[in-house]
């Protein structure tokens, strides 16, 4: 696989909860912290979750207690479970490594929250 695959956003009202997944490129899966970032338009794209190959993750403050980022090694995937979501948490979400590598950014998926 060459292509970085994400899927999962949606419309979701304040408080609900999505599931996103990330497919990425195996090669550069397997040696790299990999994250989730997020972006607003007219804003710059921040990290928000990272996970390193060992499973450790690492969170921003404003997702702290909400998300869980996981990673599965055998299918070079990673995953963002997003629970009691704000209106604040829409976005276009992305995956990429950490240091974000330029041409991997993929399509990302909007996450909308309505209040």
């Amino acid at each position: 696989q060459l292509r970085v695959v994400v899927s999962g956003g949606d419309l979701v009202q304040a408080g609900g909860s999505l599931r996103l997944s990330c497919a990425f490129p195996g090669r550069i899966f397997a040696a790299n912290t990999m994250a989730w970032y997020r972006q607003v338009p007219g804003s710059e794209r921040e990290s928000i979750a990272s996970i390193t190959r060992n499973g450790q993750p690492t969170y921003r403050d404003s997702v702290q207690g909400r998300f869980t980022i996981s990673r599965d090694n055998a299918k070079n995937e990673i995953y963002l479970q997003m629970n009691t979501l704000k209106p604040e948490d829409t976005a276009n979400y992305y995956c990429n490594a950490i240091p974000p590598l330029r041409y991997y950014w993929g399509q990302g998926t909007q996450v909308t929250v309505s209040s």
